[in-house]
């Protein structure tokens, strides 16, 4: 980046940008009034040039231009520090007489507000990134229904209210170490929230032609 520093800079060159900081702010390399300083102008920021004083006196700051690691090739365990930071890409849902769906590889708010009246809606943050460590999903349904899907490693409270309604806490419990905390939250009158722990679909797919496999295999050997 530096060699062209008036280019105009991408919200994925700045999301990498954001992971050597908090890189730098875990080995101590960093106090957090300064990350906090330099994290804010790493997402203000609008060329290159910008991008590069935040990490020029941190080692190795090609590290900020390496591509951003999600989940890894295979279906493997999602590398949970590389999926948490970044700008959200959605903050609200709302399903009157309707529906509405988050969903993929989106970016999750530290708060994220839905609602839905006589409708329905579902946020899937298996494939999502993290804006924070921390997350709150704020769920209304009224006369409606909501689902929100979560990995299995993360860790979940829920601690909505259902009246004339129900607020499913079936999934609530902790998470594999360094994944986000997923905190569901809200009131469900006549209506139901319910929250399910279910495998990214790679690895789904991943178990699926395991098994197959293993079909074949047991079918080969009493033939």
């Amino acid at each position: 980046m530096s060699e062209l520093p008036d280019m105009r800079a991408s919200d994925t060159e700045r999301d990498r940008v954001a992971e050597a900081l908090r890189e730098a702010l875990a080995e101590g390399r960093l106090d957090m009034d300064e990350f906090d300083q330099r994290l804010g102008a790493a997402y203000k920021a609008r060329t290159h040039g910008e991008l590069d004083v935040l990490v020029r006196d941190l080692p190795a700051p090609s590290r900020a231009a390496e591509p951003a690691r999600g989940a890894p090739e295979g279906g493997g365990e999602p590398d949970w520090p590389e999926r948490v930071g970044g700008r959200a890409t959605s903050r609200w849902g709302v399903a009157i007489m309707g529906g509405f769906q988050r969903g993929g590889p989106w970016t999750a708010p530290r708060v994220f507000n839905s609602v839905a009246f006589w409708g329905g809606g579902q946020i899937d943050l298996r494939e999502a990134r993290f804006e924070d460590r921390d997350i709150v999903i704020r769920c209304f349904a009224i006369m409606g229904g909501m689902e929100i899907v979560v990995p299995p490693d993360v860790e979940v409270h829920v601690n909505g209210v259902g009246i004339m309604g129900g607020f499913d806490d079936k999934a609530s419990g902790p998470g594999a170490p360094g994944a986000p905390r997923v905190t569901v939250s809200g009131l469900a009158f006549w209506g139901g929230v319910g929250v399910k722990r279910k495998e990214r679909k790679a690895v789904r797919k991943a178990q699926r032609e395991e098994r197959r496999l293993e079909r074949e295999e047991r079918r080969k050997s009493v033939e």
